[in-house]
Formats: structure tokens, sequence, C-alpha cells
């Protein structure tokens, strides 16, 4: 590989960089830091002046590697899409760093960008405005093909486009069709086709089945985890449904306007979550038990989310936040493990008090356990009172051969029992009061 300078030093030009050095399963692929984009905001028809800017992404650093899927959440408007638009270069990054197999390849232009695009592709989120209406299936997914000829002979492409629509499970037969004669899981089949086409190595899908049925939804899930064990392909995954997110993702980073605030593996952050965001967002998803879905302790945020246009001093979830101090309004908060966190919970989040959830008891939670500690007494009542029956009538026999008058075995107390010669806890068996453990031992209850 002829590995060139980083494209901001502009030491070696971008025609010379080929990205065919191999990554091993478990390294980074993909490296972003410290990733920005702003849209300027301008006043003024002729003369025109920038009073402001949109920070849809807004320093987000992370890293994507090889074989994994990368899970992206959060609610409208964080950053989403234009994070991978940025990555995909459709957009250009207004500062920070992508390194694509160690190489940097957010200012590239020319054939360094197209050496890039063969290898990182995306799937669109809209399966109907993603494909030509005037270009048939065969056009489409051949596309790529007469942008990089080298991947496949002009002779061979057509049997490339139908081993493409075999592999995602349509008829080759449909090659000639047009994009109106599908179903919108079979257009997302064909964007995945396309995507697939020059043999990459990361796809970028963004929101791949949020328009579709869910059955649908649940074909094309397992469609890509398939193809990404056949094809060793490394997925960024958006998402909206933490369920599916959760079902595909190793890793799940979750944005919050144009920050990430927590990221970890599926366990750590759906089980283990510390930012106060990730747990208002999971305690929203719907719960398909009725009885269930009333005992639960939601957590219901207040305000509406600041414009990304003039977003907050220090920590950008502060105004909504229930655990908000005067530090989180002055000191922005750093992506990191917390030092006070262990286990599964000591991952990165970046919020000042980052802590697992302690889950209130709901009222209807405490009915129920008193509901049943209720039940519970009155069934045990009658045990106790035939209990004590027989104690009263016991009271009044002569004690039973072999034993004494108080019932203990001959010889005196038996071993073990309070207050008895011998036994743990008593002076007779050298122990004071820290001997024993249990009530009776002389240590206070």
């Amino acid at each position: 590989m002829a590995h060139g300078a980083s494209a901001l030093g502009g030491a070696a030009a971008p025609e010379e960089i080929a990205f065919d050095k191999p990554v091993r399963r478990g390294e980074p692929i993909l490296e972003v830091r410290d990733l920005v984009k702003h849209f300027p905001l301008t006043k003024g028809i002729l003369f025109k002046k920038q009073v402001g800017a949109v920070k849809a992404v807004d320093g987000i650093s992370f890293d994507l590697v090889q074989g994994e899927t990368l899970g992206i959440v959060g609610e409208s408007g964080c950053g989403k899409s234009t994070l991978a638009k940025v990555l995909m270069n459709l957009e250009p990054a207004s500062a920070g760093s992508v390194r694509f197999k160690g190489e940097e390849i957010s200012h590239l232009s020319g054939a360094g960008l197209k050496a890039v695009r063969r290898n990182i592709q995306m799937v669109f989120q809209d399966p109907y405005t993603s494909l030509n209406p005037r270009m048939t299936v065969g056009d489409i997914i051949g596309e790529p093909y007469e942008i990089h000829p080298e991947v496949a002979p002009k002779g061979d492409r057509a049997k490339a486009v139908r081993d493409l629509l075999d592999v995602v499970g349509l008829n080759p037969e449909y090659i000639n069709r047009y994009p109106h004669q599908f179903s919108g899981g079979q257009r997302q089949r064909i964007g995945i086709a396309r995507g697939l086409a020059l043999k990459p190595e990361v796809i970028i899908c963004d929101e791949p089945v949020s328009a579709l049925d869910v059955s649908v939804q649940a074909q094309v899930i397992n469609l890509l985890e398939q193809l990404q064990t056949e094809f060793n392909l490394s997925y960024m995954f958006i998402a909206h449904d933490l369920s599916i997110v959760r079902h595909i993702s190793d890793r799940v980073g979750v944005m919050y306007l144009g920050k990430m605030v927590e990221i970890g593996t599926d366990l750590e952050i759906y089980d283990h979550a510390t930012h106060p965001y990730t747990q208002a967002l999971l305690s929203a998803v719907p719960v398909p038990d009725p009885t269930a879905r009333e005992a639960r302790d939601r957590i219901v945020l207040t305000g509406d989310v600041p414009s990304p246009a003039n977003p907050p001093s220090g920590c950008r979830f502060r105004t909504r936040c229930w655990k908000a101090e005067e530090r989180c309004a002055t000191e922005v908060p750093l992506l990191a493990a917390p030092s006070w966190l262990g286990g599964l919970a000591k991952h990165e989040s970046a919020c000042h008090f980052a802590a697992e959830r302690e889950v209130e008891r709901s009222a209807a939670e405490r009915e129920v356990e008193r509901s049943a500690a209720e039940r519970e007494v009155e069934e045990s009542a009658p045990e106790r009172d035939a209990q004590q029956g027989a104690v009263e009538g016991q009271a009044g026999r002569p004690p039973a051969p072999g034993q004494g008058g108080d019932g203990s075995a001959p010889g005196g107390s038996s071993p073990g029992a309070p207050g008895a010669p011998g036994a743990p806890g008593t002076p007779e068996a050298g122990g004071g009061p820290e001997a024993g453990s249990g009530p009776g031992d002389g240590k206070p209850v």
C-alpha cells in the first residue's frame, strides 16, 4: 500500500492513496476524532453575513472495529444522519478527523474520494426516493460498475447483477423491472444489493428499516446479519428502534444534540446505562404487557429539545436533566469511563454524575406488593392458629420418656441451644458477644 500523508498535511496527492491494507478482526477500520459539521446561518440577500451556525455534529469521537456493528441511536434532530453523510463525504466536515485504515479521508477529492467510496457504501433511509424511478433494477445495481469498471468487466455485469439479486433474496429475473413494481421491503433489498455491488468493507445503514412493516423489518435485519457473516462487513447502523439496535449491534452509541453522550456494548448500554438521557430513552421503550406497562417507572423529560443553533452551555442535556447542578452549566462533561463506577457500569459516559439508575417503585408496584403481603398474612393465619393449638395442647402433657421436664435431652440442654453450656456465643465456649452471629448471641440486632 502506498501510504500518502494526511490530506490535511498535503504532502501527497490523493491519487497516491490506496486502501488495500488488510485490517484484522477486532482492529479499528474507521476512526473518528472530534468530528464537527456546522451549517452556517446567514442574513441578507445581496451581501450575506453569517450570524450563527447550526451545530448538527459538534465534536464526536468513536471507532468502528472490523467485523462489528456499531448502533447509533438518539431522538430526531440529534445529528445521526448528518454524521453518516459526513463520514461518506456527502457533506464536507467543518473540522475533525476521519481515518479509514489509518488514512485521513475527510478532505479527499477526485481519485482519492473515489477509492474511499468503493470501500465505504451507504444504505439510505427511504427505499422509495433513493432509487431512480426511470432506471431498471439492473441499471440501478449495475451503475457502480460504470464508475468502477475494474470490479466487473462489461461482459460480466448482467451476471453480477443477477447474482446480487439472488444474494439479497430477490428473483434474478426481476432485473428489467422498475422500482415502482416492488414493495417497500423489496426496494430496500435493491438498495442493499447496490451497496454490496463494489464489495465494500464498511456499510453505513441510515435507518434502513424505519419505513418498513415489522415483519419486513425482521427479514431485512436477518439479511444484513447474514451478509455481514458472509462478506466480513462492518456496519454503522442508525435507527430509532432501540430493540432492533440491541438485536443487531455489538456496541451502541447514544447521541444528543450533536454530541455522543454514552457508548458501550449492548449489555452495558441497555442493562447498565449511566447517562440520564440514555436512561430516559430506555424508559420510553414500549412494553407489550399491559400489566407491566402500568407498573413500570418511566422517566418523563420536561421541556423541549434546545435548538442546535443555540445549544446550552456546559452539558447540553442539563436543561432537561433531573441531576443538573451548577457545575453542569459551566463545565462540559467529557466522554470517558467514570472512575467511581465498576463492572459493566464502567463505560464511556459524558455526565458529571454518571450512575446506574435506582428505579423507584411506582404506586402500582407498591399496591401489588401490598396485596401479595396481605394475601400471605391471610393464608398463614390458619396455620398459626393450628400451631398455637398444638403448643397449648402439648403444654399440659407429661414429658416423654428420656426427656427432661423442659423437653430437652437427658443431661442438659441440646448442643447449640441458646444459653446452653458449651454453645457458641456463651462464656463457657470461650466466646464473648462477638463469637455468635445471630439473635441471642449478645450482639446487638
